[in-house]
């Protein structure tokens, strides 16, 4: 029995070798308050990115569903679903959000690869920065401040990242055009404003669609959940 058990054991650390992004029997279920963005099956609730909010509002609803369609063609191109964990090969476009966000809390889990840079749009404006702390660009500054801004601190306060390879959780908190963000708990962006990306003469748009974006190489997602706020 020994001998089996062991045998057992040696297959089970196998199998968790060879499939790292496997999810565990508890992920993509919302905690108490909050709503599933991604249900750790398809991409249902998501959509492909058409341009910009500045270009986009310019459209005509017909035009708007020709590049939508575009669009979502690219999406399903390159970003999918294995094991419970939503996928992007480093190719092709942001996924969003098919609904608007005003005021939220979000929870998403993410994993990217060395010298990965990426990010998340807040209502369609980038971003909340995830990338390797230790890649040319980052210069050692850890992931969750705010890249885009320029008047407004930009700069998370600590370096919270875990090792590359390794989970991380935002909890990014939006009211207004002020963001609150926790690194894996850590306090790293405290009631910024954050600035519009698009046209730096108005300040950050009401509503907007929530964008996952990445630059060349693989990235990972899971435990995406929001809700929310009056």
């Amino acid at each position: 029995m020994k001998i089996i058990s062991q045998v057992c054991s040696l297959c089970i650390l196998s199998l968790l070798a060879l499939s790292p992004m496997l999810c565990s029997a508890g992920d993509n279920t919302p905690p108490e308050g909050f709503t599933a963005l991604f249900n750790g099956k398809d991409l249902t609730g998501w959509k492909g990115l058409v341009a910009d909010p500045e270009k986009r509002a310019k459209m005509t609803p017909e035009e708007l569903a020709a590049e939508q369609k575009k669009a979502d063609e690219r999406m399903h191109a390159h970003w999918s679903v294995q094991d419970g964990v939503l996928v992007f090969d480093g190719k092709g476009d942001n996924l969003c959000t098919v609904k608007d966000y005003g005021n939220f809390e979000m929870l998403v889990d993410w994993k990217i690869e060395k010298g990965g840079d990426s990010g998340i749009y807040l209502r369609g404006s980038p971003q909340v920065q995830i990338w390797d702390p230790e890649n040319s660009a980052a210069g050692g500054i850890g992931s969750g401040g705010f890249y885009n801004n320029q008047k407004n601190p930009s700069q998370p306060t600590v370096r919270a990242d875990n090792p590359i390879g390794q989970w991380n959780t935002f909890r990014i908190k939006m009211v207004g055009d002020r963001v609150t963000i926790h690194l894996n708990g850590k306090l790293v962006t405290d009631n910024v404003v954050m600035e519009n990306y698009w046209n730096r003469e108005k300040p950050i748009y009401p509503t907007g669609q929530i964008e996952l974006q990445n630059h060349g190489n693989s990235l990972y997602f899971k435990n995406i959940y929001i809700k929310e706020l009056n």
